[in-house]
C-alpha cells in the first residue's frame, strides 16, 4: 500500500493519541530525531496528538516536515526516539502500525485495472476483512461517499474530486487510528473541494482522527483544531489558529473614519489610552488609524470618544493578522529551496 509523500508547506494532523499509557492519545513522538550526515532534518521532536483532534504541522521546505511524516508513518527510520501510532512502536512494529494507518496521496492511486467497487472490495480483503463482510461495507462507503451510480465504472471515468471521495472511502474501509492525506483537495474545482471538507468534518466528528496536508491557508483554518508551526527540525510554536493569530502574528489595524475633526479625536484618544500604551493612535484621511498588539479592545472606546465629541462615526474596520502573517514572522520570508 502506498504511503505519503509529504512534500508540502503545510500539515494538518489530525490524529489520535497512541501511547499505550495514555488512552487519550493517538499518536505520540520522543526525542524523536533523523540525521542525515550532517544534516539534522528533525530534531529531537516531542509531539503529542490527542485523540479525536485535527492539528495542522506548517513549515517550509526543509523544514522536517517530510521526515516527520515518514517516520510516523514507517517509511523512514528515525536516527533515534520513539514514535507511537495507536499504542503501536512504528519502529519495533512497522506491520501492526501500518494497520492503524488510512492513507490519502496525494497522486491517484486507485488501481485501474478494477472498477470502482472492486477499489473497496479487494483494499478491504487486503486487509483481512471476510469476503460477505467487504462486500456490505464496501457498497456502504460507496452510498455514503455519493459514489453507488458508479460502482461498475472503471476509475478512469470518474472526476477528479469523485476519485479522491472514492480514496478517501479506501483509506478508512479497515478503521484505522489515524488518517493521513497528503494536499486531497489539490486540484479540485470549489465545490468538490467544499464537499470532500464536509466529508473530513463528519469523519472527524465521528472520532476519526486526520493527519492533513495542505497548500491552502483558508483549508488550514477551516479544518484544523490546533496549529503547529515547524522550521529547522523544531517546533517552534502550536496552539488553535485564533491563538496563533493573536500572538504571534503582529499588529492588528483599526481604521476608523468620522464626519468631523479627526485630529481633536485621536488627541482624546491618545490621552484616554495613556502615553505608554504601545497602541500607535495617528490622524489619517478622513478620520484615524490605531495599530496595536490589542486594538480590537478599543473599538467601543474609539466609538465613544467619537461620539463624545458629537463626531459621526460612518466606517469602521478592523484587520486582524492573517495565519500566514503567523507563518511568515516565524519562519522568514525568503525562499527556500
Amino acid at each position: 500500500m502506498p504511503l505519503l509523500g509529504f512534500d508540502s508547506a503545510i500539515y494538518c494532523i489530525g490524529i489520535v493519541y497512541a501511547s499505550a499509557p495514555d488512552n487519550d492519545v493517538a499518536v505520540k513522538t520522543v526525542k524523536l530525531r533523523k540525521v542525515y550526515g550532517a544534516n539534522v532534518a528533525v530534531d529531537d521532536l516531542d509531539m503529542t496528538l490527542k485523540k479525536g483532534e485535527i492539528l495542522g504541522l506548517l513549515g517550509p521546505n526543509g523544514a522536517g516536515k517530510t521526515t516527520t511524516g515518514g517516520m510516523i508513518t514507517t517509511r523512514v527510520l528515525p536516527t533515534s526516539g520513539y514514535a507511537y501510532i495507536g499504542g503501536v512502536d512504528v519502529v519495533a512494529h512497522p506491520a501492526e502500525a501500518k494497520s492503524e494507518i488510512g492513507v490519502v496521496p496525494q497522486s491517484n492511486t486507485l488501481d485501474r485495472s478494477l472498477n470502482v467497487i472492486q477499489n473497496l472490495y479487494f483494499h478491504g480483503r487486503y486487509f483481512g476483512i471476510a469476503k460477505k463482510q467487504a462486500r456490505s461495507m464496501a457498497a456502504e462507503l460507496l452510498e455514503r461517499f455519493k459514489l453507488a451510480e458508479s460502482a461498475s465504472l472503471p476509475v478512469s471515468a470518474l472526476s477528479g474530486g469523485m476519485a479522491q471521495r472514492l480514496m478517501v472511502a479506501r483509506a478508512i474501509m479497515h478503521s484505522p487510528t489515524v488518517l493521513v492525506l497528503d494536499e486531497p483537495t489539490s486540484g479540485l474545482d470549489p465545490q468538490s473541494r467544499l464537499a470532500l471538507w464536509e466529508i473530513l468534518r463528519e469523519l472527524n466528528q465521528e472520532g476519526q482522527s486526520v493527519l492533513l496536508t495542505t497548500h491552502y491557508m483558508e483549508e488550514a483554518d477551516e479544518l484544523c483544531d490546533r496549529i503547529a508551526i515547524m522550521d529547522h527540525g523544531r517546533l517552534l510554536a502550536q496552539g488553535s489558529s485564533l491563538e496563533l493569530k493573536r500572538d504571534l502574528g503582529g499588529d492588528s489595524s483599526l481604521l476608523m473614519k468620522v464626519a468631523g475633526n479627526s485630529t481633536v479625536l485621536v488627541e482624546k484618544l491618545v490621552a484616554e489610552v495613556g502615553a505608554d500604551s504601545t497602541t500607535k493612535i495617528i490622524a489619517s484621511d478622513g478620520g484615524l488609524k490605531m495599530v496595536g498588539h490589542n486594538v480590537s479592545q478599543l473599538i467601543s472606546v474609539a466609538v465613544s470618544a467619537a461620539e463624545a465629541l458629537g463626531l459621526r462615526v460612518y466606517d469602521l474596520s478592523l484587520v486582524e493578522p492573517s495565519l500566514e502573517t503567523v507563518f511568515i514572522n516565524l519562519t522568514g520570508k525568503e525562499l527556500r529551496d
